[in-house]
């Protein structure tokens, strides 16, 4: 097994030579959001996790495992490997005790045997991160956690606050969990340190959790939904809805899941999503809000949204699921190595995700635009869209067959049209579909292959040591953006990819490892270019003005809306033609915070404001 670390500096003008060429002071960094020990259902001790993802790779990781509560010792509890040999160890929180003989379990399980989990996090699995840490101190290893969302199913949570310093602790995410976990039923524990527990319900108190992160932890935190197809729990009003409400902490999701090992692939099953059979599966191992084009996702970026796609091992267990690292991997451009440039490189969208390491760097741009970034156009004109990728030509970490060194067969450029942010008002506010966005060049190794919509692949230069480069022409002339997908399968393989080379679902209960290692991808997050039109300059124009009983809005706006949290309008007004002073009264408003909606020439623009 090649253990050898894969890993492109990209740093100042001064590295023009190395092998991806420059970009701004900084790195892409390789992680995982999401991995599991025997302090809630994975199988394997919290030490012997931290191990896996330091010898498969990863430049940071956190470990993020379920809230509520469980009855194992995390440290002692759970397979771990010494010297090669396996042993277990199930040591349970009611068979350890305080020195007079009492519980440890704090708050309302007190006699349960179960832990609750802010209390693990805040006295115990925080303590272990610390120790991971000093094992591994060029590695960034962070305390998140899984928290379970009342009205959907799982999202990633992170908050970095209080974690580095002389004093580490995971106070801020314990509080959360605490707060707003809906597997979280204490009442006791957490009101002891002065916690006060959400009385909302379902995707209320959902939202209330982001907004608590955002007003409380901007710039220091992340929710990201996981396996969001898994049960279909999200719809795209939630996302919409969520990224509404904490653009800075809800900013993604990782909708190509963990558990690519076992039979069912990703945890999946072909069951039905958003209505159409087949939806709920994994679709080359992404999810099918990001795997089908002009799907969820591209609604999503469709509107000009900060919407990044990533990924994760999920790690449990070795029979469903590969070791972090082992198979999928998140990079994301950093400014240094510390806790708040990884949450703001990940906040950025400069980040791809790749399976099996088919490539291990990619230079993506529009002109002088990286990923996540927006290219203002004055008016219409033609862009260079230039990719230089790197296919590696070492081994990968497969172990389960002969096919360790795959190569890249082609790349997909992705195109959409921006066309602007929906009014949560609206009946398309629920509708995920961007039907306009389509697959409109493709480059591989020869060039000159054809695929059933005609599109016909260009050569890409070939600059030696696994490096491709390609640069394309592009005219815009609308408000569009632009994604990248690539795979080592060719179009119209049997079972694996359709004549336009997007790929087929994977049929629940066929997978092994070793087909995971055959179905290899990599995505990049979008690049938007947007053109200063009228519309879009008199929708950059609007001022607007909140006093304490209402809203004034100056300039050309046809019609304003006050709309809550969860999408349902609660003032509305039409004002005249020419009018450029119009009023909204919020007088007769709860306090909270709402989304105000404006539309000016057509075009749609939202701000986010609170009512005191």
């Amino acid at each position: 097994m090649n253990m050898k670390k894969k890993r492109i500096l990209l740093v100042s003008v001064a590295a023009v030579a190395t092998t991806m060429g420059a970009m701004a002071q900084g790195e892409y960094v390789c992680g995982d959001f999401h991995q599991h020990s025997a302090y809630t259902d994975g199988s394997w001790t919290i030490g012997a996790v931290m191990r896996k993802n330091m010898e498969y790779g990863l430049d940071w990781w956190a470990n993020s495992e379920h809230g509520g509560a469980f009855a194992t010792w995390g440290r002692h509890g759970g397979w771990d490997e010494v010297n090669g040999v396996q042993y277990m160890s199930d040591v349970k929180w009611n068979a350890l005790s305080t020195r007079d003989g009492g519980t440890i379990i704090k708050g309302d399980n007190a006699e349960s045997g179960n832990m609750w989990r802010w209390q693990s996090l805040s006295e115990f699995s925080i303590y272990d991160i610390i120790d991971a840490r000093i094992l591994y101190p060029e590695k960034l290893i962070l305390q998140g956690y899984e928290y379970n969302p009342a009205g959907h199913e799982h999202a990633d949570v992170c908050i970095i606050e209080g974690q580095f310093g002389e004093k580490p602790a995971a106070e801020a995410l314990a509080e959360f969990e605490y707060k707003f976990d809906a597997n979280d039923a204490d009442k006791t524990g957490g009101a002891e340190k002065g916690w006060v527990k959400s009385t909302k319900e379902g995707k209320e108190k959902n939202l209330e959790a982001l907004q608590w992160l955002q007003e409380n932890y901007k710039g220091k935190s992340w929710m990201i939904p996981t396996h969001p197809e898994r049960k279909c729990k999200y719809s795209i009003a939630d996302f919409r809805n969520m990224n509404n409400v904490a653009p800075d902490v809800c900013f993604g999701f990782d909708s190509q899941p963990g558990h690519q090992k076992g039979a069912s692939r990703g945890g999946y099953s072909a069951s039905a999503f958003e209505g159409v059979e087949g939806q709920g599966a994994t679709w080359g191992g992404t999810g099918a809000m990001a795997a089908r084009v002009g799907g969820m996702w591209d609604a999503l970026l469709s509107e000009g949204r900060n919407w990044w796609l990533f990924a994760n091992s999920d790690f449990h267990d070795i029979e469903e699921d590969f070791f972090p690292g082992e198979y999928q991997k998140t990079y994301t451009f950093v400014e240094s190595n510390d806790a708040e440039a990884l949450v703001k490189g990940l906040r950025s969208g400069n980040s791809w995700i790749v399976t099996g390491d088919l490539i291990n760097s990619l230079e993506f741009r529009v002109d002088e635009n990286v990923m996540g970034s927006t290219l203002a156009l004055d008016a219409a004109k033609e862009v260079t869209i230039y990719i230089k990728v790197c296919d590696p030509e070492s081994a990968n970490h497969n172990t389960y067959s002969d096919y360790t060194n795959p190569a890249l067969d082609h790349i997909d450029l992705i195109a959409g049209e921006i066309t602007g942010m929906v009014d949560p008002t609206s009946e398309n506010y629920d509708n995920p579909n961007a039907p306009a966005t389509k697959v409109i060049a493709r480059f591989d190794a020869k060039g000159g292959v054809t695929d059933a919509n005609g599109i016909v692949s260009t050569a890409w230069k070939d600059l030696g040591n696994g490096v491709k480069e390609i640069e394309y022409k592009v005219n815009i002339e609308k408000p569009m953006y632009f994604r990248l997908r690539g795979t080592n399968l060719g179009l119209g393989v049997a079972g694996e990819t359709d004549e336009n080379g997007n790929p087929l679902v994977d049929i629940a209960g066929e997978n092994t490892a070793a087909k995971a290692f055959a179905d290899l991808w990599f995505y990049s997050n979008p690049i938007f270019v947007t053109l200063k039109n009228g519309a879009e300059n008199a929708t950059s124009a609007l001022t607007v003005n909140q006093m304490e009983d209402r809203i004034e809005i100056c300039g050309a706006v046809s019609e304003a809306s006050i709309v809550s949290l969860s999408g349902v309008a609660v003032e509305k007004e039409t004002f005249e033609a020419g009018s450029d002073r119009n009023v909204i009264m919020t007088n007769s408003l709860p306090a909270g915070s709402y989304i105000l909606v404006m539309t000016a020439e057509g075009q749609t623009v939202t701000r986010k404001i609170a009512i005191r």
